[in-house]
This record gives C-alpha cells, sequence and structure tokens, in this order.
C-alpha cells in the first residue's frame, strides 16, 4: 500500500481515536458502540469541532466587527466565505465518502456530506491565519505569539475531525493544502477587493448577482445533501456584509481614521470592558431576533411564490427531486443569512451608535 493510500484508510483513523481514548464495545449482534475513557480530549475534541460550525461563525464574526477591528473583519470573512465555497464545490465534485469501518463515528452532524476535502481543516487554515496575515502589519504584537495560537487552534480543528471520525487523514491534509493555495491568491488580493466592494456604486449588483449565480450552479452531487445550503449561508453573510460596509461608506457614515497603522494594542478600561458586554449581548440578541423573523417570513414567501402550503414543504423529504422544498430552503437560507450579515455591519452598530455604546473606530476602519 502507498503512502497516499494509507492516508485515506479507515484504519488509521480508527488508531487516531483508539490512541485519544475512543474504545469499541461489540455486541454480538452488529451492533458496535463506542465507549470514552479519556474525558479530557473527548470534550477538548468536541470543542474543536465547533469552531469550524455554524455555532462559532455566528459569534465570531459579530464578535470581530463589533469589538476588535472591521479592516481586517471584511477581509477575512472574503478569505473564509472563498475558500469555504470552493472546498464545498470540490466535495460534490469528487464524492469521495467519509470514513467507514472500522471508524465509530461520534457524532453523525456531517455525516451525510462528502469527505474530501475537509472543509473544517480549511477554516483552521483561512480564518486563525488571514486574522494573522492582516493584522502584522495593522497592530504592534508579539507575531510569535499570535502564530503560536493560530497553529493551536488550526491542529485543534483538523485532529477533531479525526478524532470523531468525520475525515481521513488525506481529506484533512489536502483541505489544508488547497487553503493555502488559495491564500497565497486571496491575501494579497484582498485590499484591492475590498477597496472595490467598498467604494464602487455598482459593487452591490455585482455581489447579489455573482453570489446567487455561484449558488445556482453550485456542482451537483449524486444525491442531497446540505453541502448547498451550507455554501448558501456562507456567501449570503459574507455578501450581506459586504453590502453593510458599502453602506456605511456611500452614506458617509465612514472617514479615515486620524492615526496611521501600526496600532498599539492597550488593555481595555472597565468601561470598555462594559461596553463590549453590552454590545455582545445586545448585538447576538438582535441577530438571533433578525434569523427568527427574516426565516419565518421569507420560508412563507417563497412557498408562496412557488404556490406550496408551508406546511407540506416543511414536513417533505430531502430529495434532488424535490424541487420545490430545494428552492424554498436554499431561498430562505439566502434572505436570513443576508440579513444577519447586513444587519451586524449595518443595522446593529447604528443601534449602538443610538445607545452611546458603539467601537470608538468603528466607522475609520476603511
Amino acid at each position: 500500500m502507498d503512502t497516499i493510500e494509507y492516508l485515506k484508510t479507515s484504519e488509521l483513523v480508527f488508531r487516531v481515536q483508539n490512541y485519544f481514548g475512543v474504545q469499541v464495545k461489540e455486541d454480538g449482534k452488529d451492533k458496535r458502540e463506542f465507549i470514552v475513557t479519556n474525558r479530557f480530549w473527548h470534550y477538548l475534541f468536541l470543542f474543536g469541532t465547533e469552531l469550524g460550525d455554524e455555532l462559532f461563525y455566528s459569534i465570531f464574526i459579530p464578535f470581530w466587527f463589533w469589538n476588535i477591528d472591521g479592516y481586517v473583519g471584511r477581509r477575512v470573512v472574503l478569505v473564509w466565505a472563498m475558500a469555504m465555497y470552493t472546498g464545498q464545490a470540490i466535495k460534490d465534485i469528487i464524492r469521495w465518502p467519509r470514513p467507514g469501518y472500522p471508524v465509530i463515528r461520534l457524532q453523525n452532524k456531517w455525516a451525510l456530506e462528502y469527505g474530501m476535502p475537509s472543509t473544517h481543516a480549511m477554516v483552521g487554515i483561512s480564518i486563525p491565519f488571514s486574522v494573522l496575515l492582516f493584522t502584522l502589519s495593522r497592530y504592534q504584537y508579539n507575531v510569535a505569539l499570535g502564530l503560536a495560537f493560530a497553529v493551536t487552534l488550526c491542529t485543534l480543528i483538523c485532529m477533531s475531525r479525526l478524532y470523531l471520525g468525520m475525515h481521513t487523514v488525506l481529506d484533512i491534509l489536502a483541505g489544508l493544502a488547497l487553503a493555502i493555495s488559495l491564500m497565497f491568491v486571496l491575501v494579497p488580493s484582498a485590499n484591492y477587493i475590498d477597496n472595490y466592494l467598498l467604494t464602487n456604486p455598482t459593487s452591490p449588483i455585482m455581489l447579489l448577482v455573482t453570489s446567487i449565480l455561484m449558488i445556482i450552479y453550485h456542482p451537483n452531487s449524486d444525491k442531497w445533501t446540505p453541502t448547498r445550503g451550507d455554501t448558501t449561508m456562507i456567501l449570503s453573510v459574507s455578501v450581506g456584509a459586504h453590502i453593510g460596509a458599502w453602506l456605511n461608506y456611500q452614506t458617509g457614515n465612514m472617514s479615515p481614521a486620524e492615526l496611521s497603522p501600526p496600532y498599539a494594542i492597550y488593555w481595555p478600561s472597565y468601561y470598555m470592558i462594559g461596553c463590549i458586554i453590552l454590545r455582545t449581548i445586545l448585538g447576538l440578541a438582535l441577530v438571533l431576533a433578525t434569523r427568527t423573523i427574516a426565516k419565518k417570513l421569507s420560508y412563507n414567501f417563497f412557498c408562496a411564490l412557488l404556490k406550496q402550503d408551508v406546511d407540506d414543504i416543511r414536513k417533505s423529504e430531502n430529495t434532488l427531486e424535490n424541487k420545490h422544498k430545494n428552492i424554498v430552503e436554499i431561498g430562505c437560507k439566502y434572505v436570513t443569512c443576508w440579513s444577519i450579515g447586513f444587519n451586524i455591519l449595518y443595522s446593529i452598530p447604528h443601534i449602538f451608535r443610538m445607545l452611546q455604546i458603539e467601537r470608538p473606530n468603528f466607522y475609520t476602519e476603511i
């Protein structure tokens, strides 16, 4: 067996699971159960895998914009969206299954998706390392410490996918290699792209049309998977955020900062910490409200547009042949996540301003 074939094998993943304390219990009836003998690794890897999932995005992206830096945030979201779209599309082109026997799947959330490449591994590269690269010339901090943190985060995410039995080693390596290759192109061009998206009067139209076409022409799979829906979520959040930033700029809310980078990092005062907590709690509550309202209204709208009963569509099975449900689900995800992205950058910061808890530099990060 050559090296590539060995990295593809489920046996190697099973050995990783055994090493970190996952034991198999056979009950003699062709059923296999797992026993976790090391709780530390178990909960650490459960946490690690969430760093590449929707819950993490829902907290990290708004927190970063509201409390840290919008200049860096827009570029990180751009890299994240393009890397994830590429990885998700390749999954449905290659169609390699996830690890099988003797691997034990500790979670089945992603079981319907194909495995190659690992988009969790791509997140592990694209988010922490793009943050590192975009802040290098913008802030004064210990670069070695930042690099160590990025490597640790990436390693934790990747190892969690092996531990949970969701990817082979080759899936992980392919995801890392693909993300690094994309970043060689995306990171140097991010400043030019962001400048166009922020300042060009036609950029919202370009973003909307391009993202919708990317979703429509997402590679078709041979079976229904949640991949297209996840791709829609990622693209629409990115589009909404960039249009929100564009509207801030076009309406004159944004102006250049008085000081030039690199900026020194200071420990926040108690007042600043209080504002951070208030912005985060209030902002996330508004994001949740946006999600609830937009999801309900858009779902009803698309059902009415297709002249379908809402309850019938919601209860129907997810299949490639169920065209009406596919359109409703994708359309609802796009509108809902677009609204969330837009409100994160435009509506909610205006509420912060009215309440006088806004981050002082928010509207200067051009």
